[in-house]
This record gives structure tokens, sequence and C-alpha cells, in this order.
């Protein structure tokens, strides 16, 4: 019968679940790009690698939990004898890596014979930056120590200048130049995961030893730059990172306290002083991202109901309608003995039925739209099925929670009042 009255006025039912199709198309089409582009952050992160600290001046997680970025700015640098130290005191650390050049004042490009690169990021790093940060060679081979320790001219290309230099051609051997110095590039780095698949320059990057890139770079940066209406001396940029693996045998939670009390008795932090470096693991970083995701989830759903609140009313308005014209139908059915608990079940389940036929639309059409734009962007996708649930489960819902108080009137009609009804 719900089948049949939505058959004979088919615009009057399309018009009705319009907003629904809207509301269930937004949560399934959003919901599938943002677990897309979830997943894809979440292989990013994990290529930190489960036991790898690093300790920074400042990272994302002091940003999130809302701290004033000049005052960040100003936190001591990090150097690379703060690295030494923990090397030499932390008796539960297996390898440390300093990187130098995260910040923007170490940025120049490359060139080869006639070709040159965008501006990169110049990183310097110890021979350590392989086991440290899980890179995998394409080509050639990284640094060795005696090559950090006699500051060699040497170079291991990331994608974006690999491809952009010696496409078709084997760089191994080859001499770059970096600003006025002549490199010999070693290796060459792998693709790395991006978050999306949008081009991030996560691959436009070239590291050198730690100590060539201090002889490059070193007078960089003395003066001072305006940052949100403040001076800062342009030197905060120009911190290092530290990159840290555990021992196996110790754990990560132990060379985590061993490293904050070096660099708290290194920086002199008092007791009732909170640390002025950030530790950050890959657990803490996933742990901010989820709370973003989330909170971005919520709002996706919040903005969602609006639709579907406005499809809602009007499903109820148009079940108001139906119930007033088929009244002398009702009063039929009640004459011929038709108990309430039955009229109501008939209309509500025309409203069910109505608002269930949008979610089902709305998950076709949000499924088109997220593989669509995968089709044509390369913007990785995930649909879920608990996605098509939550579509279907918040129609149905919507059909109970509107369709329930026309059906209710039409179940109290008097059978008589409603057999003299024109």
């Amino acid at each position: 019968m719900s089948i049949d009255t939505l058959r004979t006025s088919k615009m009057r039912s399309a018009l009705t679940v319009l907003g629904v199709v809207i509301g269930i198309t937004s949560i399934v089409g959003m919901t599938s790009l943002i677990r897309g582009f979830d997943e894809s952050l979440r292989d990013s992160i994990r290529e930190l690698g489960p036991n790898t600290i690093f300790v920074a001046k400042f990272s994302g997680i002091s940003l999130m939990s809302g701290k004033d970025f000049v005052e960040l700015l100003k936190r001591p640098n990090l150097t690379v004898a703060d690295a030494r130290a923990i090397e030499r005191e932390c008796p539960s650390v297996a390898l440390v890596d300093i990187w130098l050049g995260t910040g923007p004042n170490s940025a120049a490009r490359v060139f080869y014979r006639n070709k040159r690169t965008k501006q990169l990021g110049i990183l310097g790093a110890t021979d350590n930056f392989a086991s440290v940060n899980f890179v995998k060679l394409e080509m050639g081979r990284f640094f060795n120590d005696g090559e950090v320790q006699r500051r060699r001219n040497v170079v291991v290309l990331g994608q974006g200048p690999f491809l952009t230099l010696f496409e078709n051609v084997d760089p191994i051997g080859k001499k770059v130049r970096i600003g006025t110095s002549e490199f010999t590039v070693i290796g060459i780095v792998g693709k790395r995961p991006t978050p999306g698949g949008f081009n991030t320059g996560a691959d436009d990057f070239v590291v050198v030893p730690y100590t060539t890139h201090e002889k490059m770079f070193g007078n960089v940066g003395t003066g001072r730059i305006r940052v949100n209406g403040r001076s800062v001396d342009e030197s905060s940029f120009r911190s290092a990172m530290i990159a840290i693996v555990p021992r196996e045998d110790a754990g990560r939670e132990q060379a985590m306290k061993e490293v904050e009390e070096v660099m708290r008795i290194r920086r002199g932090v008092r007791l009732d002083q909170p640390n002025n470096f950030d530790i950050v693991t890959q657990d803490a970083a996933l742990k901010v991202w989820d709370q973003f995701s989330q909170a971005t989830f919520l709002a996706l759903v919040v903005i969602s109901s609006i639709a579907l609140m406005v499809g809602g009313i009007g499903v109820m308005a148009i079940m108001m309608i139906s119930v007033t014209e088929r009244t002398r139908e009702i009063g039929v059915r009640k004459a011929l003995g038709a108990r309430r608990r039955e009229i109501l079940w008939q209309f509500l389940i025309e409203a069910v039925f109505l608002t269930s036929a949008g979610g089902l639309l709305g998950i076709l059409f949000g499924s088109t739209i997220g593989l669509g734009v995968h089709w044509l962007s390369g913007f990785p996708v995930s649909l879920p099925w608990w996605s098509f649930a939550l579509g279907i489960g918040f129609s149905a819902s919507v059909g109970i929670f509107f369709g329930l108080f026309p059906a209710i009137k039409a179940s109290r009609l008097d059978p008589i009042e409603a057999l003299r009804y024109e």
C-alpha cells in the first residue's frame, strides 16, 4: 500500500524526499572523502615508525593545544650538542639522528646542466637518517660516518628533484650544484606517502651530511622578521630536530623519560616549569589527528542533519495532507474493523518507506560523488559499510520522527466523522 501510494504521486514524493536525499548524499559523500584522507594521513604518520621519538622546538601538538605561535618561536633552539648529549647520557637510546634545515631558511635550487628545480628543502642529517626515518633507497646508497665527519659534498635526492633533473637518466655519480657548491649524487630516496595523494612537497628535498649543511647555512638567518605583528629573530626558525630510536630491550617509554630528563637539565627547566620543547611519537601525532578528524566528522553530521530536518518537515507536511485527503478511506477501514494500531502502522510505514527511499538514493549519489572525485583527481576514498548503515538509519529515523504525528492523527479519527468527510 505504501508503494502504491508513492507511485500514484511520483512528483510529490520526489520533492518530499529531496531534503533527505541531499542530507544523506552529503553524509555518505563527505564521509568517503574524509575517511580516505584519514587513512592516507595515518599511513604517512606510520612511516615515522612505531617506536621513533622526535624532539622538536615545538610541534603541531603545542599548536593544537592553543599555545601562542610567537611564544613557541621564543623557545631555545635545539642543537647538535643536544643530540650528542642524548646519545651519550641516555642508556636506553640505540640511535640518534640530527636533522638540520627543517625550517624555511635552508632552501635552495638544485642545478644539473641546463635543468634546475624549484626551491627545495636542504636537509642535513647523520648517517643514521635512513635507519631512523625508515626511508627506502630506490638507487645508490646513503652517506657514511666518514663522509659526515669530513664534510663531504655528497647528496641523496628525493623523488622531486630526481624526476626533475634525471628523468630517464642514471643519476648516481653525477655532479649537481646546490647554491654555489658542487655535490656528487650518491643515492635516490623512494617516493614517500602523502596525505590525500596531494602534492604536499613530501618528495621535494635533498639530504646532505649535517656537517656539510652547517658549512653551507651556518651564517644564514641572523636578522629579525615580523610574525603576527611581533618581531622575532630569524634564527628562531633554524632549530634542529632530533630523531631517536630506543633499544629494543629498553622500550620507548623508558627512553622518553631519559630524553626528557636530559633535555630539562640542559635547558635549566625547574621542576615547577613545563617543558620548553616537544617530545613527539607516532601515537601522539595520531591522537592529535583523531581529535581533529572527530571534530570534522561531528561538524559534518550536524550540517547534514539540517538538511535532514528540512526534509523531515517536508515529510510531515505531506503526510498531514495525505491524512486529510484520505479521511474517507480511514473511515471505511475503521468501519470494516481496522484498529487504531493498524491505521497508525499504515501511515508510519508509509513515512518510513518514503524517507528510506530517499536514503537509498542519497547513498547512491554520495558513493558516486566519492568515486567520481577519486577517478578524476586520484583523491583516496573509503566507503565503509557503516556509512551506508548510518545513511539508512538516519533516513528511517527521520521518517519515524516526522511521520509519527500524522500517523497518530490518522489513527485517532472518529470513523463516523471520517465517513461524513467530503
